[in-house]
């Protein structure tokens, strides 16, 4: 692997790390203002929100700079969202910045990596992207929890810098400036990463041709029988985790008693069952029988029902871990194949725009109605179980679109199959 990779695996870790931490830390410290719960519901689709209204744009925009300083932009624009966080700005309303510089890190990330490597190491290195985003998921998500613990808080803030009074005085102040540094670090790492010979491509200024090429390219990527299948599978997995991670945190404060930093320690639970079953996947299966995992997702929506009756963590954590490898070895072979589509219909950096966007449209939507029914009172019981249900039902809708496409479509789908055979055997993961 050439050198540039390994400073834009830093970069792309510390930020992720950063993201995941401040969302736990932003929980707290919406919690210790006494704000409603609804609010706290709110912060997972706030951070989705400008993925999904800057989602035709951001592309062209990687596309226009170097990489490295699009990511070192957006990174200090998550250094803006964290300081608005810290001085007085609704935390929701600087939540919302931090995904603004998320949004536009993401198409510039995935981007270089095609411009710095050959084709053949492409997917060794989206391995290794999603292999490290996983972990610093589950780290990140453990950091922020125990930033505000009762070990490092007290600490933290009694590191009172001497020539400013910073005014931070809770747990969750501190773990957020702490957090500031990482994204520093970050920063650093994304001046290091290398111009590459890939010419600019002047920023086409007219947004309403940047808009129509985006909705032909989804339009397109949901035309295709295989395609579709993949895109509302995935989209589906990445709405509902994107919004497990809170309902996790509600959860386990009503049913195990837990603070946020042990709440948090949970949500890392899962994720770690996540790298499991993605690993697991990766290894057992191939493209072309992605499909198969179809029933995998109706299970999982059953099983999240399950978490209403648990009390006992021991029984607890291996639910969990069961419940993450269930969702990691279903959304590995279907993004597999999700991107297989994507490439062969319009090319990487487009099709991946179309699925980031859908993912995370599928978050809003999905952690507004959350919040819509957290808001007139419903209990974090409750919202498990309708949760469940539709997973459940969706993946059941899904399976049942599949089933019709074979039949329906027999010749289209052989067709699409042997590509996907062919594309699986030249570059085996």
């Amino acid at each position: 692997m050439k050198k540039g990779f390994f400073t834009i695996m830093a970069a792309q870790f510390f930020s992720s790390l950063a993201d995941n931490a401040l969302f736990v830390a932003a929980v707290e410290l919406l919690r210790t203002d006494g704000s409603p719960e609804w609010q706290r519901a709110a912060l997972v689709p706030m951070f989705a929100l400008f993925y999904v209204i800057l989602a035709p744009f951001v592309g062209a925009f990687a596309d226009a700079w170097p990489k490295g300083k699009v990511m070192f932009i957006s990174n200090a624009i998550k250094v803006v969202g964290c300081l608005m966080m810290l001085f007085g700005s609704h935390p929701l309303m600087a939540y919302a910045v931090v995904g603004l510089g998320a949004a536009a890190y993401s198409p510039a990330k995935y981007g270089i990596l095609t411009e710095l490597l050959p084709p053949s190491q492409l997917v060794k290195a989206n391995g290794w992207i999603e292999g490290l985003t996983i972990s610093s998921i589950i780290l990140g998500v453990v950091l922020g929890g125990q930033l505000m613990g009762h070990t490092i808080a007290p600490w933290l803030l009694s590191l009172d810098l001497p020539w400013i009074d910073s005014g931070i005085s809770t747990p969750a102040e501190a773990a957020i400036s702490t957090l500031i540094i990482l994204y520093v670090i970050a920063s650093l790492y994304n001046l290091r990463i290398p111009r590459t010979d890939t010419p600019l491509q002047p920023y086409a200024a007219n947004p309403f041709f940047l808009m129509r090429d985006f909705v032909s390219c989804n339009s397109r990527l949901w035309g295709d029988k295989l395609g579709q299948i993949s895109l509302a599978t995935t989209t589906l997995f990445w709405g509902v985790s994107g919004n497990l991670r809170y309902i996790v945190l509600a959860w386990a404060a009503v049913a195990l008693n837990y603070d946020t930093t042990k709440a948090s320690a949970l949500v890392g639970v899962v994720a770690i069952g996540t790298a499991v079953g993605a690993v697991w996947a990766s290894v057992k299966m191939r493209l072309d029988q992605a499909t198969l995992v179809i029933p995998l997702g109706v299970a999982m929506g059953l099983l999240v029902l399950g978490m209403n009756f648990l009390r006992d963590i021991t029984v607890t954590v291996p639910f969990m871990i069961i419940l993450g490898g269930l969702g990691g070895f279903l959304v590995v072979p279907m993004n597999a194949l999700l991107q297989h589509r994507g490439h062969n219909l319009m090319g990487a950096g487009r099709s991946i725009a179309v699925q980031n966007f859908n993912e995370q449209a599928c978050i809003l939507v999905l952690g507004l109605m959350y919040t819509g029914l957290t808001h007139s009172g419903l209990s974090a019981y409750g919202a498990i179980t309708a949760f469940g249900l539709f997973v459940a039902s969706i993946m059941l809708l899904i399976g049942l679109w599949h089933r019709r496409n074979v039949r329906q479509h027999p010749d289209e789908l052989a067709r699409l199959l042997a590509i996907a055979r062919s594309d699986g055997h030249h570059h085996h993961h």
